[in-house]
């Protein structure tokens, strides 16, 4: 695995192996990995012939009340992973690369960014554009990987890459889960145990609502209610629980065909986000798929 910092030393390389015909995958994480971002290396390796992962910590993402210097980085941790996963280039550029001293250049990220997440976390998604678009600048990939447990986020890139015309195929890839639902999340390593146990609630809820749309329920309220006590019965505080379109995420008031099932939830200081895809058939049975 070939390490750069340099954020124009990588594009170079990125250039010169897209001028050799090779195909690239690209996986963009914040590190503190685990094995949903290795799914997506996983995933990245089998679709193509290079696989480059960036490790960088966005500053821009991070809210007035969220510590960018508490963030989790286990540099040496996250390396031994990426090579167990035969990663061929890690990008690891530090903030003043990424961002030089007069940058004010940001991307808006449009009417994805001001709901859900984008209500609670104010600048979170356009903080998401500007350093996905520089990235994608820098690696020209073919194929970029995410995870559909960031579903809100992964909506945001993809109309980010539909709008500005960059040449390359978003793969959102599905959730990956510990053995009791939790999603994996880089955060689940801030809860104490018993906040750990509590935090079951967050998948069992969505399964709940899962089977309420398959004995046949369709009010939509009464099933937000309800999956809300649910949660405030274990979690620390609901942030939202809404059943939504799954390509607007504009509130349903009926159940559609499709609906997406989103959630976040604090435990503690921690934000734990979730969410389902929910498949209604008149002929078929019910499905439920992550993200």
């Amino acid at each position: 695995m070939k390490c750069i910092r340099d954020p124009k030393a990588f594009q170079r390389e990125m250039e010169r192996l897209r001028l050799r015909g090779k195909a690239i995958g690209f996986v963009p994480t914040m590190g503190a990995l685990h094995e949903g971002h290795l799914s997506l290396v996983r995933a990245a390796r089998k679709e193509n012939d290079v696989v480059a992962v960036s490790l960088f910590v966005n500053p821009l993402q991070f809210g007035p009340t969220e510590d960018f210097k508490k963030y989790p980085r286990p540099a040496r941790s996250d390396r031994r992973k990426l090579r167990g996963a035969r990663t061929d280039y890690l990008f690891a550029p530090d903030p003043r690369g990424m961002y030089p001293e007069g940058s004010a250049t940001t991307v808006d990220a449009g009417s994805l960014a001001k709901v859900l997440c984008g209500r609670s976390r104010p600048g979170h998604f356009r903080a998401v554009a500007t350093v996905v678009a520089k990235l994608f600048h820098l690696a020209k990939p073919h194929r970029a990987y995410f995870g559909a447990k960031d579903y809100q986020q992964a909506l945001v890139i993809r109309r980010l890459v539909k709008d500005l015309d960059f040449d390359l195929e978003c793969r959102v890839m599905p959730v990956v889960r510990e053995a009791d639902g939790l999603a994996m999340s880089s955060r689940n390593r801030y809860l104490d145990p018993g906040e750990r146990r509590r935090a079951a609630v967050i998948p069992g809820t969505l399964l709940w609502v899962h089977g309420e749309f398959a004995r046949g329920k369709r009010d939509l309220g009464r099933i937000r209610r309800e999956a809300v006590a649910r949660l405030r019965a274990q979690v620390s505080a609901v942030d939202y629980f809404e059943i939504a379109d799954p390509e607007t995420l504009e509130p349903l008031k009926k159940a559609g065909a499709q609906m997406q099932v989103l959630t976040a939830c604090f435990m503690g200081k921690t934000r734990l986000i979730d969410n389902v895809r929910i498949n209604l058939r008149p002929t078929a049975r019910i499905s439920v798929k992550a993200g």
